[in-house]
């Protein structure tokens, strides 16, 4: 069995809606985007500070191995669950699953994780060089780790810096996920002529005047 979620964006989409090209190529390269930081991060299980200047040790190594490693794991994994939003086992559960396979997805159920996850995230990771190895914060102002020259701040920069863009693709992806999802009852209600400026059933509307009504 082949992992539908590993392979390129399909040129059709597999929604019952179709998936707008940014949402789709945004959904394919949030797992690219994070890499390089998950990559940059692994040498710290192993106790290589890749430049940073700490003031405290680090964790023994049965803390540090399985905590980087996860770390990096569970990125990774979040971000590939991220295609979810743009794909049709995100709509509807794959057969394969236990108990739940073929059911489908409630919009709410994928939509709520998605943006509350990525507002955590936007949280989380948005800061603002102000010099002075200060940075501002959405929890204010925090002092940023020092490097031992310009090369290892300048890797640093490039493999962590793109994790800033992490939560608000996963909000826009949530937001698109939902305009699709429910697009499906207000399209319905308007081909069937039950809009709210359509009239209700068995309403009669009111004769012109002059009109002779029909015996």
């Amino acid at each position: 069995m082949t992992l539908k979620i590993l392979h390129r964006p399909p040129p059709v989409s597999d929604t019952e809606w179709p998936v707008p090209r940014w949402a789709m190529r945004l959904a394919y390269a949030l797992p690219l985007i994070l890499l390089p930081s998950c990559l940059w991060r692994l040498p710290f299980a192993l106790h290589f500070e890749m430049g940073q200047v700490h003031e405290i040790g680090m964790p023994a190594y049965w803390v540090s191995i399985p905590y980087v490693l996860g770390l990096s794991v569970l990125t990774e994994v979040i971000a590939l669950l991220t295609i979810g939003l743009v794909r049709g086992w995100g709509e509807v559960v794959p057969a394969w699953i236990p108990v739940i396979g073929g059911r489908r997805v409630r919009p709410m159920a994928a939509v709520v994780p998605a943006v509350l996850g990525g507002l955590i995230l936007t949280f989380l990771f948005t800061a603002v060089p102000l010099g002075g190895d200060r940075s501002l914060t959405l929890y204010g102002v925090t002092d940023t780790i020092g490097y031992t020259n310009g090369a290892w701040n300048a890797l640093a920069t490039v493999c962590v810096t793109p994790v800033a863009a992490w939560g608000p693709i996963t909000i826009a992806l949530g937001i698109g996920y939902y305009r699709r999802r429910t697009a499906r009852s207000s399209n319905t209600a308007v081909c069937q002529g039950t809009s709210p400026t359509a009239d209700p059933p068995g309403a009669q509307r009111p004769t012109r005047a002059g009109a002779m009504p029909r015996s």
